[in-house]
């Protein structure tokens, strides 16, 4: 029986995983899409070779972080919360004040991070997103390939018309 008619689906080892670097420019994308459409590709789902408990993804370096969009009133009226530790030690922010503050790229590495799976691997996982709030990026000698997700689907990009709705 010649084995392209095999029934054991191809797993792939940590050693033969090929990763490429990725370069996104983030200048005014929706960020829950930009946020799956970066999951994926530190997951490695866009490749025929996935393998669900192997770090097979990609290096993603995602720049203009600080230029998001929100699409409706998401930039102010959702609330991120978190806990302090201590007894009553709930704080909450939104994503607009996040975005203003001193670390803006916090907004994509948090969306990102809650649609990596949980644990040892999406820890890894995770150690191969690079964000930056500006165009600068100490990554050329990896030399990147740009993945221009605004030309992927329309609803990716919110143009300035839909901003002021």
């Amino acid at each position: 029986m010649p084995s392209t008619l095999s029934r054991v689906t191809a797993s792939i080892k940590p050693a033969e995983v090929e990763k490429k670097w990725l370069l996104i420019d983030a200048e005014g994308l929706v960020v829950g899409r930009l946020a799956s459409i970066v999951a994926n590709r530190l997951r490695g789902k866009h490749k025929a070779s996935f393998t669900p408990h192997v770090d097979c993804g990609d290096n993603v370096i995602v720049i203009n972080a600080d230029k998001v969009r929100f699409t409706g009133r998401k930039a102010t009226d959702k609330r991120y919360y978190r806990h302090t530790g201590h007894p009553g030690g709930i704080k909450e922010t939104t994503p607009a004040k996040i975005l203003e503050g001193r670390f803006p790229e916090r907004v994509i590495e948090k969306a990102v991070e809650r649609m990596v799976p949980r644990g040892p691997l999406g820890r890894a996982q995770m150690r191969n997103l690079r964000v930056f709030a500006g165009t600068a990026h100490p990554h050329e000698a990896q030399q990147p390939e740009f993945v221009d997700v605004a030309a992927m689907n329309r609803k990716n990009v919110l143009t300035p018309k839909k901003a002021a709705e």
